[in-house]
């Protein structure tokens, strides 16, 4: 470790990056196992959380080994000998030498390197152990210090909280993974339910008169290849909807003129996007705002019959966005457009997770203005 750089100096950094920029478990673990090294002077270090249940490790990552010999050792180790050791008693355990503690069972696999001074510092969460720090063979030294201990304690200390984010992080990102296969799904259905339905009527009547009127026939042909153009361009347009801008690299307003530029082209629809800068929200914030300026944009692009879209984003004490069409608007009470083919309930449920209100104002024949109101 760099002596200009004090233990609490890593550690701070270490815990900051993990949480502020990890996106990923892995990524949490990979960075508090290098600043376990870096503190340590280990030159192997590893972090391992297991499985509830059974004798495997949920994550288990190590630094210092080359990708050679990772390959090399093969599939991640089992809960076993001192590694399972250190997942019961939330203690530390640190030795000369591992290979002469009763609780060695032997290196596995072969060619995992041999290794003597040990130094093994639980994480502990509410008082559970959750995982652990394994640190061997300190670098220039017989074995690890007391300084090395307290420092790889004091890391583990803030570990717990950086893997408990990291955990809640995954979980939300697993219920967003799960909330954009249920909107594809109703995208899917609402997009392409319709087309191929008037696709099979229309081969049935192509092959009813192809033998008595092949005139009549032929016309009906000619609808069919109309008819699935319109289809091919429903699924493009889903499929490229898969490839949502990233809100978080680009911003609030540069991804909806992204997604506004994606519909006018498939859907052959005026789409213009007026804002007066960018807002000023938190990164889950705007994503969910973007959500709901989706369905909106979908709804005019697909039930409207629209010519003219206007999104305007407006900041002041909180942000505005206003969606408006001058479509053949709807009436919004009536059951069946409350219901699953508009999503209004799920634009209201994000718009009343960030303190807002979502509006909607239509009549049939004037259009509709959907209105997303975010406070400061």
């Amino acid at each position: 470790m760099d002596a200009s750089q004090s233990t609490s100096e890593v550690i701070l950094a270490a815990i900051t990056e993990a949480v502020a920029s990890g996106r990923s478990l892995k990524d949490v673990l990979t960075r508090l196992a290098e600043a376990a090294k870096e503190i340590s002077g280990a030159s192997y270090a590893a972090i391992g959380i297991p499985e509830p249940e059974g004798d495997a490790f949920a994550a288990f990552i190590h630094v210092g080994m080359s990708d050679e010999l990772v390959a090399e050792m093969g599939p991640l180790p089992r809960t076993h000998g001192m590694l399972d050791a250190m997942l019961h008693d939330p203690e530390p355990v640190r030795l000369p030498d591992v290979k002469k503690d009763r609780r060695f069972r032997g290196w596995w696999p072969q060619a995992h390197p041999p290794m003597s001074s040990f130094l093994g510092v639980p994480i502990v969460s509410d008082g559970e152990v959750v995982g652990a720090f394994y640190l061997t063979d300190k670098v220039g030294a017989a074995e690890f210090t007391d300084d090395d201990q307290s420092g790889i304690a004091l890391l583990a200390s803030h570990a717990a909280a950086a893997i408990d984010a990291a955990g809640m992080f995954e979980d939300s990102r697993s219920l967003a993974m799960s909330e954009e296969r249920e909107r594809l799904a109703r995208e899917l259905h609402d997009a392409l339910n319709q087309s191929l339905f008037s696709l099979s009527l229309t081969a049935r009547a192509a092959a009813r008169h192809i033998a008595t009127d092949p005139g009549r026939a032929a016309e009906e042909l000619s609808e069919i290849a109309v008819l699935s153009r319109q289809a091919m361009a429903e699924l493009r347009a889903v499929v490229d909807g898969l490839r949502t801008p990233d809100v978080e690299r680009d911003g609030l307003v540069p991804a909806i003129r992204s997604l506004a530029e994606l519909l006018s082209r498939v859907h052959h629809i005026e789409i213009e996007v007026v804002a007066d800068g960018e807002p000023g929200l938190e990164s889950r914030a705007e994503h969910e705002v973007f959500r709901i300026v989706q369905e909106a944009l979908t709804n005019a692009v697909r039930h409207s019959q629209a010519d003219n879209v206007t999104v305007s984003v407006a900041n002041g004490e909180g942000l505005a966005v206003t969606i408006r069409d001058d479509g053949q608007g709807f009436e919004p009470q009536e059951r069946n457009v409350r219901g699953k083919r508009l999503g209004l309930t799920s634009m209201r449920d994000r718009a009343s997770g960030l303190g807002g209100r979502l509006t909607i104002d239509s009549a049939p024949g004037q259009g509709a203005t959907v209105r997303l109101e975010v406070p400061a």
